[in-house]
């Protein structure tokens, strides 16, 4: 079943295309006697299938030509899953043991076919909800952020290569617009699009939009987002973009990737687990205050930033004669002058993932796109109480990023809010 323009699939038509396909219909041992078909896509863009027999089991995704969560009154271009195949084949050769392996693309459908992430894999989002401790987190998301960036960057790579990428990843152009017209603009104006919970955070969205510090600052985050081709990202790295297990995390949904600044995907990251801290007071019960979970969050974000910073400049030391046209060995050919590059390198990208992480939470609470952290809070007076806290810190990070030198003043100034 060939088809010569797009179209979106139903489940019936699914499965008589996975028949043509030898790619996926070896996945399910080529028996269709059996199959389960379920829709699954409760994102904001996409078709998600998960297509199951006793031999084996695969994941359709389609992207559509609109926001699926708006309608066709806002169209988007379905180019984004062929960015996205792109991208989860590249980061998946750089950290394969954390990205789910491409089995499939077709891109007059917009179709990626990929590996079933089975149960007990859970979005990270709703095991942080629950209260779930992920011991090996922290090691794994600063693994594949260290490996997926460094790799895609001028310390690794030759700037023709790098060229070459950035030109084939800036037809994400569209995606890109829409990061930029949620996280960076409509935020800091009035957008029909805002909302926020009301009226409790009437006041709160208000003194975002007045706050001419907050806007300077944005604008600066905003001109890094547009113009610095620093690495290639993963561009929408939250806690819904996370499946896990107690052993395993794999890194999901890569359609926004583009080549970009990095600290943006280290702050959507710890951002997220921010958010998920400063919500914990509203899942709280009798039976569990989560205090000690609030704390495992704490150490979690330190220990991300810490084992990211460590085995990023791992990655340095080690090919720093290689072709990296960065910083060429016969410019930087002595310890000291090495030293004063990647420690001043390591502070940029610390500030720059502060600032991201605090736009990211800014939009969170009161643009656009929520978060379950904080919509599964039933109580909206206790919900706002929580949002507000995550709102000021965040203020206070956008606008002072610059006076923190370690991640553990942040975790200090977190417990302040």
């Amino acid at each position: 079943m060939a088809f010569s323009e797009f179209r979106p699939l139903d489940e019936k038509m699914l499965i008589e295309y996975i028949k043509t396909v030898p790619a996926l219909s070896s996945k399910l041992g080529n028996n269709f006697s059996d199959l389960i078909v379920k829709e699954v896509g409760d994102g904001n863009l996409n078709f998600v299938y998960i297509v199951v027999n006793s031999a084996g089991s695969l994941v359709i995704k389609q992207a559509l030509p609109y926001v699926r969560c708006i309608g066709e009154s806002w169209p988007m271009t379905k180019e984004r899953a062929y960015f996205e195949s792109l991208a989860l084949k590249e980061e998946g050769r750089l950290c394969p043991e954390h990205v789910p392996e491409v089995y499939h693309f077709d891109r007059t459908l917009s179709l990626i076919g990929m590996r079933y992430l089975e149960p007990p894999h859970i979005i990270l989002r709703k095991g942080l909800i629950a209260g779930v401790e992920y011991p090996l987190l922290a090691e794994h998301m600063a693994d594949f952020m260290a490996k997926s960036l460094f790799f895609t960057s001028l310390l690794y790579r030759s700037t023709t290569e790098h060229k070459r990428d950035v030109a084939e990843f800036c037809g994400n152009v569209e995606l890109c617009r829409l990061t930029e017209q949620v996280v960076f603009s409509d935020p800091y104006k009035v957008s029909q699009y805002n909302r926020w919970t009301s009226p409790y955070l009437d006041h709160d969205a208000e003194a975002v939009r007045e706050d001419n510090l907050l806007k300077l600052e944005v604008a600066e985050l905003k001109s890094k987002f547009c113009e610095r081709a620093q690495a290639l990202i993963h561009g929408d790295l939250h806690t819904g973009s996370v499946m896990v297990t107690l052993e395993s995390t794999q890194v999901i949904d890569p359609e926004f990737a583009f080549y970009g600044p990095m600290g943006f995907d280290i702050g959507a990251f710890l951002g997220n687990l921010i958010l998920a801290f400063f919500s914990q007071d509203g899942h709280a019960d009798e039976a569990n205050d989560r205090k000690a979970y609030k704390e495992w969050i704490l150490k979690t974000l330190e220990d991300t930033w810490n084992l990211f910073h460590q085995k990023f400049t791992a990655l340095w030391d080690e090919h720093r004669n290689g072709a990296g046209e960065a910083y060429l060995p016969a410019i930087y050919d002595n310890p000291e002058v090495q030293l004063l590059v990647q420690k001043k390198y390591m502070t940029d990208l610390f500030h720059d993932s502060l600032g991201f992480g605090a736009a990211k939470i800014i939009r969170r609470i009161v643009g656009v796109a929520h978060v379950e952290d904080f919509e599964s809070i039933t109580d909206a007076a206790k919900r706002a109480t929580c949002e507000r806290r995550a709102l000021d810190l965040a203020k206070m990070l956008l606008k002072e990023r610059r006076k923190f030198e370690g991640i553990s003043e942040i975790i200090s100034a977190i417990r302040k809010f």
